[in-house]
């Protein structure tokens, strides 16, 4: 990285024979926020020489009366127009500032560099850049579809997006991936061997084989072997001159020129990419650097010995499976493609000078993310195809900050099967219209969120029933540590946890280096939670697994149908489904202790009927009451209400108002016979079998005074049919109060 240039810096511009100088000092006493860099340096990254730093703030003054156009970054004093602040902020880039004559009129620029915070972003962005044209062409090699249309790059007409299929380009060629394997093919090439025929004086040759004893044999020009010569008896004569054959190493093979081929059609199209540029515009820097370093590789003495090639022989087992060969091959590939590719998307990462590291991290997770969870629940989304669709003028990567993107599959696992979506830029609106899908207060948009719901349902059922999970990641670059991580970034997932209904969790991605995962249940389970994970750009090790453990625990928890978050959403559901609850203000006692259950409308009462004074003294005796069993009128259904009964209000013949309120025990009925309760001397019993439950007459000291209307009960029976029994709600029996 550059040295630091002190707390101030001078940018000089001469303007014919006027030399304007643009004065620059940090605010900050404390810190070197600005630089100076060399200017090869400069130059070989694409930027300008003097360099601020992002998120802070600098006092400038221009001389001469000139002064700075005011911009995003530019705020020019109302005092002395040639002065001012200068605020980056998040911006990062080449900023351009205009300069002013007094009239007001442009007339020069001075360029500065406005650097990210984080020592590593140019290393950052080019391996981030790099990752997502692999990703892209990836998805366009895998899908047919687009690739069937025969685009070209039109540089009149896509003048908008220039820049953005450089920058694809330029990611491939200038990777380490293409520079090692240029380098692999010279240092370990493939040569062929070819054989070649000369015509020598015999007398030179040294060694004679077959061939050459054949050659001997037949061939013409004689001449006499003298006549003191060994071989003169049974020759005579031989040949003056025999066909030689020599075997040499030739660098000049198909492979070979394959690769010559594709560095030249490299260069041929950065040179295109140039001659369309503006003069010292960013284009036009960028690629005369690209066209300069494809030259110097084409100059190496290896590729003078290669010819071009008449045809390309793509079926090559050394282009498919030799190392150097088969990057150089797929890169071809990949160049094609990312040539006709269009990403509207990129504006928000390179337009008008702009380097946005911050924004590229959230891009280039996303394709992190959608690998990450393809793998985890084994899916090929079915709607992974829209990421790419056919446009006006080129390939179009449907990936765009602020635009919902989402891919679908279906996760199958050994006990159940899950819808699985992940979501970039969805949006969770602020209407409070429960139980649709949204936030309880004001809109809100995560960067990432993977949904979940059983199969078998559409998504907005399941959001109406309860059955889907949200999970939220949010995207923080800047935040290199997750001891710099701000309060307020805490709040945020805390607002997507709390307020955007069915989430169960919510999670920072930044770019930390070797830190462990920070992971806070809400309860006793994986989910609900918040963390964070350190997930960074990288060729090695970039962190992904931490993030991969944790879904995959998230997968073993929805496999879990006895979850306790399974049952808190059956719970929401059960209570929120119904808008009109009657509202119980009636004095009843508090739910604390044994009363902890003693929810309103889940706490039942049996409204019992005694006969005869004969009974009634029985029954306080032996603190027992008893339905009978079957299907006679008289008898007591045994259901869920019934068996869990807390309470049980009992009244006499013409006894309409009752305060005999009994509580039951909570171990529910037994089953006693005829039999049974005779030996408990119960009077007359006539039934084969009874329901028996153990009471006690003592009640909470809220209902020790209180009476009831039995007649104002749902289930009430008039007349004859007023001694059957039935079963009513806590909240209901409060509406038949006396007061």
């Amino acid at each position: 990285m550059p040295k630091p240039d002190g707390k101030r810096t001078f940018a000089k511009h001469s303007i014919r024979a006027t030399s304007i100088e643009l004065k620059i000092i940090g605010e900050d006493s404390n810190l070197e926020t600005i630089f100076k860099v060399d200017q090869l340096e400069a130059f070989e990254n694409g930027e300008a020489r003097i360099q601020l730093v992002e998120g802070h703030f600098y006092e400038y003054s221009v001389s001469d009366n000139y002064c700075l156009k005011a911009s995003e970054i530019v705020y020019p004093s109302k005092i002395n127009p040639g002065s001012g602040r200068l605020a980056p902020n998040v911006y990062t880039g080449t900023a351009t500032f205009e300069i002013l004559t007094p009239q007001k009129q442009k007339c020069a620029e001075i360029k500065v560099e406005i650097r990210s915070k984080k020592a590593s972003y140019r290393q950052d962005y080019r391996l981030m850049l790099e990752n997502i044209t692999e990703h892209c062409t990836d998805l366009l090699l895998a899908h047919n579809s687009p690739v069937t249309h025969n685009f070209t790059v039109d540089f009149n007409q896509d003048s908008r997006t220039l820049y953005q299929r450089f920058a694809f380009i330029r990611s491939i060629l200038q990777s380490d991936e293409f520079v090692s394997a240029v380098q692999k093919i010279i240092g370990v090439p493939v040569t062929k061997w070819s054989e070649n025929e000369e015509l020598k004086d015999i007398r030179k040759i040294r060694r004679v084989d077959g061939r050459i004893i054949r050659h001997m044999a037949g061939s013409g020009n004689r001449i006499s072997i003298p006549s003191s010569h060994s071989l003169h008896k049974k020759l005579g004569n031989i040949p003056a001159r025999v066909t030689m054959f020599s075997k040499t190493e030739s660098l000049d093979t198909s492979e070979n020129r394959f690769v010559k081929h594709a560095l030249t059609g490299f260069v041929a199209l950065v040179s295109d990419f140039k001659s369309c540029a503006k003069n010292s515009s960013r284009l036009f820097e960028e690629a005369s650097i690209l066209e300069n370093e494809l030259d110097l590789m084409l100059t190496n003495p290896f590729f003078q010995r290669i010819s071009n090639p008449a045809m390309l022989s793509l079926n090559s087992p050394v282009l498919q499976r030799k190392a150097g060969y088969k990057e150089i091959f797929r890169i071809w590939l990949m160049f094609d493609l990312a040539a006709k590719l269009v990403w509207r998307g990129g504006d928000d990462v390179y337009a008008a000078g702009k380097k946005d590291v911050a924004v590229l991290y959230e891009y280039w997770l996303f394709f992190q993310l959608l690998d990450l969870i393809r793998d985890v629940f084994d899916i090929t989304p079915v709607s992974l195809s829209s990421l790419l669709k056919s446009t006006a003028d080129g390939l179009g990567l449907q990936l765009k900050h602020g635009k919902h993107v989402a891919v679908q599959g279906i996760f199958n696992g050994p006990s159940r099967r899950l819808n699985v979506e992940f979501s970039f830029n969805r949006s969770f609106s602020g209407k409070n219209d429960y139980p649709n899908p949204g936030s309880w207060t004001t809109g809100m948009r995560p960067d990432f969120t993977l949904s979940i719901w059983p199969v078998g349902i559409s998504q907005a059922q399941a959001e109406t029933e309860e059955l889907i999970v949200h999970i939220h990641f949010d995207a923080k670059y800047r935040v290199e540590s997750f001891k710099e991580y701000k309060r307020d970034d805490l709040l945020k997932m805390h607002s997507y946890k709390d307020a955007i209904r069915r989430t169960a969790g919510a999670y920072v991605l930044y770019p930390g280096e070797g830190e462990k995962p920070f992971k806070w249940k809400g309860f006793n389970e994986l989910i609900p939670g918040l963390g964070a994970f350190a997930v960074r750009p990288s060729k090695t090790n970039n962190g992904i697994n931490a993030l991969r453990n944790f879904l995959n625990d998230v997968t073993q928890h929805f496999l879990n149908r006895a979850s306790q978050r399974e049952k808190a959403a059956f719970r929401s559901y059960d209570i929120y489904k119904s808008k009109n609850n009657e509202a119980v203000t009636e004095q009843l006692p508090e739910t604390l202790g044994e009363n902890r259950s003693l929810i309103p409308d889940e706490t039942f009462v049996i409204i019992g009927f005694y006969k005869n004074a004969e009974q009634l003294a029985w029954i306080e005796k032996n603190r027992l009451y008893n339905f009978r069993t079957g299907t006679d009128s008289g008898s007591l259904p045994l259901g869920a209400k019934q068996a869990e009964a807390k309470y049980l209000l009992l009244h006499g013949p013409r006894e309409t108002v009752s305060g005999r309120l009994c509580k039951l025990k909570e171990d529910g009925p037994r089953i006693f016979s005829k039999q049974d309760l005779e030996k408990k001397h119960y009077p007359k019993p006539k039934g084969s079998l009874y329901l028996v439950y153990h009471i006690d007459f003592t009640v909470e000291s809220e209902f020790e005074s209180q009476k009831w209307d039995i007649t104002k009960l749902a289930g009430y029976k008039p007349n004859r049919f007023s001694g059957v029994p039935f079963v009513v709600s806590l909240s209901q029996l409060t509406k038949a109060l006396v007061k």
